[in-house]
């Protein structure tokens, strides 16, 4: 009887442990869950970025000369789409796949159909730099996400300062799961429109690009002639900001802007002596030509060996006659003459913006210029004078606009909308000679080209007036060949000028093999619709 009493308490005690037992594993399980259940509805924000945007650089017809070919990237949510259904509008299918299998959301390149939903995003991006950039030496280019050259360098800030980016925005629950239903925030980058404008046409800027390639190493730039806008600026070789390391190692330095270099001069200074020799009363003046002259002991030459005979000042100019123009000078004053010449911008530097500034060149001093046989190189540009083809332009400008020289412009303001133009400062000129001389000069430069056969500026879809020069170097290949640059400057249409327009053919030889074929192409070209 005893031993049956205790195997009951026993089993009694038993059942109550087990009870017990799963009663205290209901609230276990109770308080396990009731942990779970505010992480499971707490709600969060997923954002998937899939481009920042950058600012424009404009031509001044507001059309852009980055961000010109536009691409598409779309950001998924993996578990809201079908594979198999979008992986066909994916550019890279085997990124896209790896991707989507690791379940994350993602930005993936895709095509230009791709067909948006609740779990995908498309948004249009334009890329910053085309295979062959127009422009490259102005626009320069960006490396980690800051402007290193160009235009890029000069306004990173104002083009990169305030970057948008293009997003969508999920809510998630406490375990970061997307909740596809909640509704998705779309952003949409507008910093494309913001940039800055320049007084580039990128269609002359096309045409001088397309014609200057033949040139091997040189530059050419074409300015309005009353504003001094430049309407495009090119340097050869060019390069390509995909293809740094090829430009690096070409002997040609085609990195460097040639348009901002100083050369020798050459014949186009002749202008310079002549509008001194106009205002020193010596238009009259007439000079028997035979081929060679002496100046205090040293000897020079004319490129007409035989000489070309008596000359007056618009012949001498028409057959770029170098001893005229030494004997014309021997009368001048040298300080009005070297005055004169820094008038017109030489010996001074172009600013264009920070990062873009052509240079001062070399102007010789009065002192050196006392020196007779200095002055005699100096009057048809040669000895120590060197200038940029910016300041040949802005001389050209002076000439083609009857002695208003204006100051030449590559930055006409910014935008922040891309329609319209904010801080644009007005056009500065200054006199630098009387309306009748430059209309004299002018004159001169037209004879220059339709009064000399052998030309070959002569254009046929518009008229011009220009000036060639070959520059010697002192500089000889190995068959003793002395390099020489070519140069041409000139303006169009000849009797009522509105741009103007220099060629440089550094090394290229004569001015009127290596220059003028390339300045008769542009000029006609941007004439011909008009």
């Amino acid at each position: 009887m005893q031993k049956r009493a205790e195997s009951g308490i026993i089993s009694l005690a038993i059942v109550f442990l087990l009870m017990f037992s799963a009663i205290a594993f209901k609230y276990y399980k109770f308080g396990a869950v009731q942990e779970d259940i505010p992480t499971a509805f707490h709600r969060s924000v997923v954002e998937i970025t899939a481009e920042s945007g950058q600012g424009t650089i404009y031509d001044r017809n507001m059309q852009p000369l980055v961000n010109r070919k536009k691409c598409w990237y779309a950001a998924v949510v993996p578990s809201a789409v079908d594979k198999e259904e979008i992986i066909k509008f994916a550019l890279d299918r085997t990124e896209f796949s790896e991707k989507y299998d690791i379940g994350d959301p993602f930005v993936f390149g895709c095509k230009a159909d791709t067909s948006e939903s609740e779990g995908l995003t498309v948004f249009e991006v334009p890329e910053r730099y085309e295979e062959t950039q127009l422009a490259q030496h102005i626009i320069g280019y960006i490396s980690d996400g800051a402007g290193v050259s160009g235009l890029e360098y000069a306004y990173d800030k104002i083009l990169r300062e305030n970057p948008d980016e293009n997003k969508v925005t999920y809510y998630a629950d406490g375990f970061g799961r997307v909740l596809i239903g909640d509704g998705k925030t779309v952003q949409r980058s507008t910093a494309y429109n913001s940039g800055v404008v320049t007084t580039l046409d990128s269609q002359i800027q096309k045409i001088c690009e397309k014609y200057g390639s033949s040139i091997d190493k040189g530059a050419i730039v074409c300015a309005d002639a009353q504003t001094g806008d430049i309407l495009a600026m090119a340097s050869f070789p060019s390069y390509s900001f995909n293809n740094l390391d090829k430009a690096l190692n070409d002997q040609r330095s085609p990195l460097i802007n040639r348009a901002l270099y100083s050369y020798g001069v050459g014949s186009i200074f002749k202008l310079v002596t002549a509008c001194e020799g106009i205002s020193e009363g010596s238009r009259g003046y007439v000079y028997d030509c035979t081929g060679e002259t002496e100046v205090e002991g040293q000897h020079f030459n004319c490129h007409k060996y035989d000489g070309h005979g008596l000359q007056n000042m618009t012949q001498a100019m028409t057959e770029s006659c170098n001893t005229y123009f030494i004997s014309l000078s021997r009368s001048f004053d040298i300080v009005n003459l070297r005055s004169l010449a820094g008038s017109f911008g030489f010996g001074k530097e172009n600013f264009l913006c920070s990062g873009i500034v052509g240079s001062a060149g070399v102007l010789p001093t009065v002192d050196e210029l006392a020196v007779p046989a200095e002055l005699a190189n100096f009057s048809f540009g040669q000895g120590k004078l060197t200038a940029t083809p910016l300041q040949i332009t802005q001389l050209a400008c002076a000439i083609a606009n009857d002695g208003e020289m204006p100051v030449l412009r590559l930055i006409k303001g910014i935008t922040i909308d891309g329609l319209s133009v904010e801080n644009e400062k007005p056009c500065q000129t200054s006199r630098v000679m009387e309306e009748e001389t430059a209309q004299q000069l002018k004159l001169m430069m037209i004879s220059a080209v339709i009064n000399n056969e052998l030309s070959n500026a002569q254009t046929e879809n518009t008229t011009v007036g220009a000036k060639t020069s070959t520059a010697q170097t002192g500089r000889f290949d190995e068959n003793g060949t002395e390099y020489c640059h070519g140069w041409i400057t000139g303006f169009f249409p000849a009797y009522k000028p509105k741009y103007v327009l220099t060629v440089l053919a550094e090394d290229g030889g004569y001015g009127n093999d290596a220059a003028a074929p390339i300045f008769r192409k542009i000029a006609d070209e941007i004439m011909k619709d008009k």
